[in-house]
C-alpha cells in the first residue's frame, strides 16, 4: 500500500513541466521522496532538475532508493533504470555548471547546496540485465566522461566560482573501459568535481594497468577491491599487493587464481609469497577475504595467521586445502566469527571430512552462509555431518550443489533441517538417482554435464515440495538453480 503523499506526489510529476517549475514553492521535507518517485517513473526532466537544484549537502541512493513510510518497493534491489541515471548524470552537470555566486541567488534557499552525490549500492548481480537498465560498467563510463568533459570544456564563466562536488561511486573497470576511467580519474585530481570509489572491481587488467588505477584512487573511500578475475603470478601479486595495502579502510579483498611463475615454486616465488603475507598483516579493517583457485594448499595458517583482526566472510573455493588447513582454521579467531565460508571445490569426502567437522562446530554460532559446491560429499559424508550442520541454528544459505547425493540423502538433509529456523535457500545437485549409467564414484565434471532424465527429477521436486508443505517450510527455497546464487554479497547478510 502507498501512502496519500506517495500517490499525490506521483500525481504532481504526471506533469513534468509544471512540477519543475513548482519544486521552489515545495518543501525540502518533499525533494526525498520527490527524488525516489521520479527515478521510479522515470520521469527524467523532474529527475534533472531535482538534482540540479537539490537542497541538501547528500544526495545518497543508499538512502533515497530503499523500502520508506510511503513506498514499500526498494529500487537498490532492482536494476537501475537506464533513463534514470542519465538524468541523474545531466543533473549532475548542470550543477556543475551553476556559479556559487549564482546558486545563492536561486529562489530555493541554497544555503545547503548538494555537494555529495553519492551513488553507491546499486544493483548488479551479474546475472541478468533488461536492455533499458544500466549496468555497473555503464555508470562506470558515464561517471568518467562526466569527470573528463567538465575538465576539458570548463564548467562556469569566467571570474565565477564554480560549486565544489564529489561523486562516490562502484566502478567495475576492463581493458575496454581501463583507458577512460584513468583520464576520468586523472580529471578529477584538483578539480571542482572530485570522483570517490567505495568498491572496485577490476577485471581482465594487465599488472601495470591495475597499479596506476590504484595510484589515482583516493585511499580514505575505497571498501572493498576485487581483482579475482586478473590471473595473477606471484610476482605481479607482490607488486600490486605494495599499492593495495595503502587502502587502510579496505574491507573486503578479492584475489582468485593466484598461482606460480614457473612450474616448480622457486626461491624467487617463495620469496614473493612471503612478502605478500607481510604486506596482508597492513589490514586493519579487513573482514572478508576471498582467495579463490590460488596457492594455499598447506598455507593457509601462513596467510590467517599474519592478518590482525578476525574474517567473518572467507571465500576458499578451489584452493586443495589439506587436512590441516581445515584442523588450523578450526582453532583460530576466524573461525568463531565467520559468517559466510565458501569451501567449493575442495574434496571433503576422505580424511578432510573431519576437519570439516570441527570448522563447522567451531563456525556454528555464526554462520549464516555456507557454500560446498563440488566437494564430493555423497550421502555417507552428509549424514555423519548432519548433526554439527544443523547446530548452524543461524544458517540462512546452503550450497550443495554438484555433490554426489541421492533422493534419499536429499530427503534426510531436509528433514533434519526442519531445525534450522532461520534457513530460507537450499542449492541442491540434481539426484544421482536422476541419471543414467553414472560411474562411481561421479566426478564433478560429470555431474554438471551430464543429462538427467527429466521425469524422474520432476517425480523428486514434487515429493520434496510435498516434505516442505508437511513440515511448515514451504517459504524454504529448495532449488538446483545455481545461478545468481554463488556471490551473496557479505555486506547484505
Amino acid at each position: 500500500m502507498h501512502t496519500l503523499v506517495f500517490l499525490s506526489t506521483r500525481q504532481v510529476l504526471q506533469c513534468q513541466p509544471a512540477a519543475c517549475q513548482a519544486l521552489p514553492l515545495l518543501p525540502r521535507e518533499l525533494f526525498p521522496l520527490l527524488f525516489k518517485v521520479a527515478f521510479m517513473e522515470k520521469t527524467t526532466v523532474v529527475l534533472h532538475e531535482l538534482v540540479h537544484t537539490w537542497p541538501f549537502p547528500l544526495l545518497s541512493f543508499q538512502q533515497l532508493l530503499q523500502e520508506c513510510a510511503h513506498c514499500s518497493r526498494a529500487l537498490l534491489q532492482e536494476w537501475p533504470s537506464a533513463e534514470s541515471m542519465q538524468a541523474v548524470i545531466l543533473g549532475l552537470t548542470a550543477q556543475l555548471h551553476t556559479p556559487e555566486t549564482e546558486a545563492g541567488t536561486q529562489p530555493l534557499c541554497r544555503k545547503h547546496a548538494l555537494r555529495v552525490l553519492d551513488m553507491t549500492g546499486l544493483l548488479d548481480d551479474g546475472v541478468e540485465q533488461d536492455p533499458g537498465t544500466m549496468s555497473m560498467w555503464d555508470c562506470t563510463a558515464a561517471v568518467a566522461r562526466t569527470c573528463i568533459t567538465q575538465q576539458q570544456g570548463g564548467i562556469a564563466e569566467p571570474g565565477l566560482a564554480p560549486v565544489p562536488l564529489e561523486v562516490r561511486a562502484d566502478l567495475q573497470v576492463t581493458q575496454a573501459s581501463y583507458a577512460f576511467l584513468r583520464e576520468g580519474l586523472r580529471n578529477s585530481v584538483g578539480s571542482p568535481l572530485r570522483l570517490y570509489c567505495r568498491d572496485l572491481w577490476a577485471e581482465d587488467l594487465p599488472m601495470r594497468d591495475t597499479v596506476t588505477l590504484l595510484q589515482l584512487l583516493d585511499a580514505s573511500c575505497l571498501c572493498r577491491m576485487d581483482l579475482s578475475f586478473n590471473n595473477l603470478g606471484l610476482r605481479d601479486l607482490s607488486v600490486i599487493i605494495a599499492h593495495v595495502a595503502r587502502f587502510q579502510h579496505l574491507a573486503s579483498l578479492r584475489l582468485h587464481y593466484i598461482h606460480r611463475d614457473s612450474g616448480q615454486l622457486s626461491v624467487d616465488d617463495e620469496d614473493n609469497f612471503r612478502y605478500f603475507l607481510a604486506q596482508m598483516g597492513h589490514f586493519t579493517c579487513l573482514r572478508e577475504l576471498s582467495m579463490g583457485s590460488s596457492l594455499l594448499s598447506g598455507r593457509l595458517d601462513q596467510l590467517l595467521s599474519t592478518l590482525q583482526s578476525p574474517l567473518e566472510s572467507l571465500e576458499l573455493a578451489f584452493c586443495a586445502l589439506l587436512p590441516e588447513d581445515l584442523r588450523f582454521l578450526a582453532r583460530t579467531s576466524h573461525a568463531v566469527h565467520l559468517k559466510k565460508l565458501d569451501l567449493s571445490g575442495n574434496d571433503l569426502s576422505g580424511s578432510q571430512l573431519e576437519p570439516f567437522q570441527g570448522l563447522l562446530q567451531a563456525a556454528a554460532a555464526t554462520l549464516l552462509h555456507l557454500e560446498l559446491t563440488e566437494c564430493q560429499l555423497a550421502d555417507t559424508q552428509l549424514l555423519a555431518t548432519l548433526p554439527v550442520l544443523t547446530r548452524c541454528a543461524s544458517l540462512r544459505y546452503l550450497g550443495l550443489y554438484g555433490n554426489p547425493l541421492s533422493v534419499a540423502g536429499l530427503r534426510e538433509l531436509l528433514r533434519d533441517s526442519v531445525a534450522q529456523a532461520e534457513l530460507r535457500t537450499v542449492v541442491h545437485p540434481f539426484p544421482v538417482d536422476c541419471y543414467e549409467g553414472l560411474p562411481w564414484p561421479p566426478p564433478a565434471s560429470v555431474l554438471l554435464e551430464a543429462s538427467i532424465n527429466e521425469e524422474k527429477f520432476a517425480r523428486v521436486e514434487a515429493e520434496l515440495h510435498q516434505l516442505l508443505l508437511a513440515s511448515g517450510r514451504a517459504h524454504v527455497l529448495w532449488t538446483t538453480d545455481i545461478i545468481g546464487r554463488l556471490a551473496a554479497d557479505y555486506f547484505s547478510l
